[in-house]
């Protein structure tokens, strides 16, 4: 268990300067259809000519079904350019979790990577594009489970995995990028939501600007963010999943939200934004999903583009369901998803059976 680490207060942020382009930015280079990835095509917007690659791959907390919701809100209402990719079975339909994905080629041109996967040991050439990404300095925004997002046990990509022991890269992708690695659990997962509460010395940060009653069904995890971290809030644990549960006061409260920069070996650095939390079911809350829409600008230096009323109104039917491993809705290709109207994702399609939802219970 590490040990718990002082808060600290928060940097002065300093802002970039942003201004609207008087014509249109040229648009990055279009790529050739991919099984693995849609793109939504933003047009009007302070993201107009900006790329975003969003990565779709954890076994719990559906991200198949939060990536491409949050994509079609920045693409639609934004402006951005929005490529989603998502793991895959044999036949091509969406499996979450698992490692067979292509694509990232879409990464040489991004401007801001998302990351919402877990556990994952990509195709050599499809880690090479991430590591291609990091290499550079490419700023970040991980989800959830992203701060282990890496399970490689040998080969050139191993010091990228959540528990990689060399002091050259400790802990791996997750504590040296994100800012943490797997720790364990913090109260009873399906059984104990939280409730972020915003540090109120960071009050005036731009991802904060318009937050406010953030509740959040997935459940705590363990954080402890090195000191170069500034932490944007606290999780408070409550003892049933609604918003009005009580606290559970045997819980401290610990950072679920922070900021930070990374290094790359080309000597820039990257932004970071890590939220431990990030369920599909969490994006439903109103101030969970403004913050993702802020951190998104900030982490790409748009700050001074984020208002408090930026729309967050989801684009298209929007069906979440309760998280649980094995529970994703079959039968899905990524271009089931495609355009603006098609349902994330149609309640039609069946999810797992009942006797799966026991075995995925004590997997982390």
């Amino acid at each position: 268990m590490k040990t718990p680490i002082r808060v600290r207060l928060a940097k002065p942020v300093a802002l970039a300067t942003f201004a609207l382009a008087s014509c249109a930015p040229a648009a990055p280079p279009e790529l050739p259809a991919h099984p693995s990835r849609i793109v939504y095509e933003g047009t009007a917007g302070p993201g107009a000519g900006k790329q975003l690659v969003l990565i779709a791959g954890d076994h719990e907390y559906r991200s198949e079904e939060l990536l491409p919701a949050l994509g079609r809100i920045l693409a639609k209402h934004h402006g951005f350019k929005v490529t989603v990719l998502f793991t895959l079975d044999s036949a091509g339909f969406i499996k979450p979790g698992s490692s067979n994905i292509g694509g990232l080629e879409a990464l040489k041109t991004a401007d801001l990577l998302v990351l919402a996967i877990r556990f994952q040991d990509f195709p050599a050439a499809e880690m090479q594009h991430l590591v291609d990404y990091i290499d550079r300095g490419g700023p970040v925004l991980g989800i959830r489970t992203s701060t282990h997002a890496f399970n490689i046990k040998t080969g050139p990509y191993a010091k990228y995995s959540w528990d990689y022991k060399g002091e050259d890269y400790p802990s791996g992708f997750g504590e040296q990028v994100l800012g943490e690695t797997w720790v364990g659990h913090y109260g009873t997962n399906h059984e104990q939501s939280s409730r972020l509460l915003p540090r109120a010395e960071q009050a005036s940060h731009p991802i904060l600007r318009g937050v406010s009653d953030v509740h959040v069904q997935s459940g705590g995890y363990q954080a402890y963010p090195p000191e170069d971290s500034d932490v944007l809030a606290l999780g408070q644990i409550l003892n049933g999943m609604t918003a009005n549960a009580a606290p559970d006061t045997s819980k401290d409260e610990l950072p679920v939200v922070w900021t930070r920069s990374y290094r790359a070996t080309n000597g820039s650095t990257g932004r970071v934004f890590t939220s431990t939390h990030g369920a599909s079911e969490d994006l439903l809350n109103p101030g969970f999903r403004r913050m993702l829409v802020n951190a998104t600008f900030w982490t790409l230096g748009m700050e001074n583009a984020i208002t408090p009323d930026l729309n967050i109104e989801f684009v298209g039917p929007f069906n979440p369901v309760t998280f649980s491993f094995d529970g994703y809705r079959r039968g899905v290709r990524p271009s089931d998803l495609a355009g603006w109207d098609s349902p994330i994702i149609s309640p039609d399609k069946p999810t797992r059976d009942s006797t799966s939802q026991a075995a995925g219970a004590a997997i982390k």
